[in-house]
């Protein structure tokens, strides 16, 4: 059995500080969200359907898009639905698949809600670190992505 490569202090260091920051992080995005009467996810699932043709996706899509289980985005899109943000329908390609659909109520939430979201980004991410260390880290976290999908993109579907 190979020996453990344990972290050594600058590394648990710089560990310990990613999982506060990304804590952290994902609660301020999710408290501009909320001010808007939405979640993060439910955020970022009207960004996928606006920036998709007809402003429709089929549900598998935005799972696989958003790294999240089908079960969880229907139970997002549901709760959408009864806000009045989303449509479900079957799918005009093969009627097999359900789509989910931006409505007009869901693209003005997006509207109103973008710039609390986009100054919750700067303000705890892109304001605190020069433009050399941004470039950075979107190389690091990019090569992470990059290799947790190489190993096993269906291990790393949130649950």
């Amino acid at each position: 059995m190979a020996e453990s490569r344990w972290l050594d202090d600058d590394e648990q260091r710089a560990w310990r500080s990613f999982l506060v920051a990304s804590t952290l992080l994902s609660s301020a995005i999710d408290d501009a969200a909320k001010r808007h009467d939405i979640s993060g996810s439910e955020y970022a699932i009207l960004v996928r359907l606006s920036e998709a043709p007809d402003g429709e996706l089929r549900m598998a899509q935005l799972a696989d898009g958003l790294l999240h289980s089908r079960s969880r985005v229907t139970h997002t899109i549901k709760r959408m639905e009864a806000k009045g943000l989303v449509t479900r329908a079957d799918s005009a390609e093969d009627g097999r698949g359900v789509v989910a659909r931006l409505t007009d109520a869901g693209a003005q939430r997006l509207v109103d809600a973008a710039p609390d979201h986009v100054a919750a980004v700067r303000r705890h991410l892109f304001d605190l670190i020069s433009p050399d260390d941004m470039l950075a880290f979107g190389r690091v976290m990019g090569t992470v992505a990059d290799e947790l999908n190489e190993v096993s993109p269906e291990a790393n579907r949130i649950r």
